[in-house]
């Protein structure tokens, strides 16, 4: 089975941005709350420069934490 970090590394590799929001959202669920946050900016960051509509969701998330 491939690790967490294997897939975002793969992610990284192959330009997959889209993926990378999904990766990057899994991490932060799974991280403390200040590697969280940066997980999370990760995954606007890429659903923002996909134009995905995640993007919207997370911000709001960020936001709620006082992140955005």
């Amino acid at each position: 089975m491939t690790s967490l970090n294997d897939a975002l590394l793969d992610a990284h590799a192959q330009g997959d941005g889209p993926g990378l929001v999904g990766l990057y959202q899994q991490a932060a669920e799974q991280a403390a709350p200040d590697a969280a946050a940066f997980f999370l900016t990760q995954a606007w960051i890429f659903a923002l420069e996909a134009g995905d509509v995640r993007a919207a969701r997370i911000e709001q998330a960020l936001r709620a934490q006082g992140r955005a």
